[in-house]
């Protein structure tokens, strides 16, 4: 499956990419079929430079983007890349509590009987203090 994604290059903290036509199970600095655009997140209008018939032409042929490539494209005017945007669900911040579960639609039954409350156990009488050894042993 030919997928259309972003090859990075450049030197180091300076990324530029190539928007390659590239096999789905090829390495990401691997082989690729064609470049049809560059992508340079640097630069303030981040530039995003695509050959719109080719990118077209492997569409149409059964190329897909991935999810970032799809987005750039959809910035820049394409038509119909909504179907390859990954939707992401919602995420509730962090210090909220979860909801509660929702009731049920069977209360929980009253008990029908009343439990006598416990007796208190007896108190416990103090033991004797030990008698002085010392002193019954004199």
């Amino acid at each position: 499956m030919l997928m259309i994604r972003l090859q990075r290059t450049g030197r180091e903290n300076v990324a530029t990419y190539r928007v390659v036509i590239a096999e789905k199970s090829a390495p990401v600095k691997g082989k690729f079929q064609e470049i049809v655009g560059h992508y340079r997140p640097q630069d303030a209008l981040e530039s995003f430079t695509v050959e719109k018939a080719r990118i077209e032409h492997w569409v149409k042929n059964g190329a897909t983007p991935t999810d970032t490539v799809a987005r750039l494209l959809k910035r820049t005017g394409f038509d119909g890349m909504e179907r390859f945007i990954r939707r992401y669900p919602k995420r509730k911040p962090k210090g909220e509590e979860p909801e509660a579960p929702a009731a049920s639609a069977a209360p929980a039954p009253a008990p029908t009987e009343a439990q006598p409350a416990p007796t208190p156990a007896p108190a416990e009488e103090p033991a004797p203090p030990p008698a002085d050894t010392q002193a019954a042993a004199s």
